[in-house]
């Protein structure tokens, strides 16, 4: 039995077959966003290149949202349909997931090196059986996880980057940038998704705005302009997840996902600082692990989870 699994973002796009309960690895492939008109011409040659195997289900993880059996990616002009797609891969059964929920249903199976702690909690913390998944790159999302009894969980889809930005997240932004400035950061994706750290790199240099990749091999080389971006970055993106924490309670943990979610574990002081610089309510963020996903395949892992 097969089961064709996808995670597509606005850059790029991964589909793998699982067979008996199993990712086969070597069909894990990566095609580019650019190269492709749609998503269907992905899935038509991704088959051709498997030698059109019999696939019984499939889910696709969609960066974007979803609704009624149907999805459109958030910053690529990609749609998707399940009857369509059950027709073109003679599917029985197909499912379309947020990418942030596949996530969700990945973070039970995490371990070892797919998984670094940026912080931890007290081990004799109140446990709620709660989580949250909080994506940074291309985009911005977030996932609230909850395991019931019995040991399932379930997973909530959100639109987390399409909210305004918390008003001391905007106050800290007009005094480093400017009000002006500050106007572009006018939602929480806007901010925080690759595309907020290039908006943010410009105001505070007053450049023209390069991609976020380019910002993060900067710093990387020492460069100061781009180490200070990253260090506010790195500050804002505490500030945000110290709301995330009490809105979510997640105290099973915090999961940063993404390209740019990767770009805050080693400045992870600086998050901390923000993360827990309001004395009210602190018991949530202190008693709250911050973990970072590092395994590139969880999305896809997270599919087989929501098909089985």
């Amino acid at each position: 039995m097969a089961m064709l699994l996808g995670d597509v973002g606005g850059t790029n796009a991964r589909l793998a077959i699982a067979r008996n309960g199993t990712i086969d690895a070597g069909t894990v492939t990566r095609f580019r966003g650019d190269d492709f008109a749609s998503f269907d011409d992905v899935v038509r040659q991704f088959m051709a290149e498997q030698h059109q195997p019999h696939v019984s289900s499939m889910c696709i993880a969609v960066a974007g949202p979803v609704s009624g059996g149907r999805a459109r990616l958030t910053n690529r002009d990609w749609s998707f349909d399940e009857d369509n797609l059950a027709r073109l891969t003679d599917a029985d059964q197909v499912r379309l997931i947020n990418d942030l929920s596949a996530l969700g249903y990945s973070t039970p199976a995490l371990t070892g090196d797919h998984l670094a702690i940026l912080r931890a909690a007290p081990d004799d913390r109140s446990r709620n059986g709660q989580a949250l998944v909080v994506g940074l790159g291309t985009g911005f999302n977030v996932c609230a996880v909850r395991v019931l009894p019995g040991g399932a969980i379930t997973v909530l889809e959100a639109e987390e980057g399409h909210t305004h930005l918390p008003a001391n997240i905007m106050a800290r932004l007009i005094d480093r940038v400017g009000s002006d400035a500050a106007q572009g950061f006018f939602s929480t994706e806007e901010t925080f998704a690759g595309r907020g750290l290039s908006r943010l790199h410009a105001a505070l240099t007053g450049t023209a705005t390069v991609r976020s990749e380019q910002i993060a091999q900067a710093a990387e080389a020492g460069d100061p302009h781009a180490v200070a971006t990253y260090d506010l970055f790195a500050e804002l993106v505490g500030l945000l997840c110290r709301e995330l924490a009490l809105r979510f309670m997640p105290l099973e943990g915090l999961f940063l996902a993404g390209s740019v979610g990767r770009s805050i574990a080693d400045r992870m002081p600086l998050f901390e600082r923000a993360f827990l610089a309001e004395a009210h309510m602190r018991h949530i963020p202190e008693n709250t692990p911050v973990f970072l996903i590092r395994d590139d395949m969880a999305a896809l892992h997270g599919c087989l989870a929501a098909l089985t």
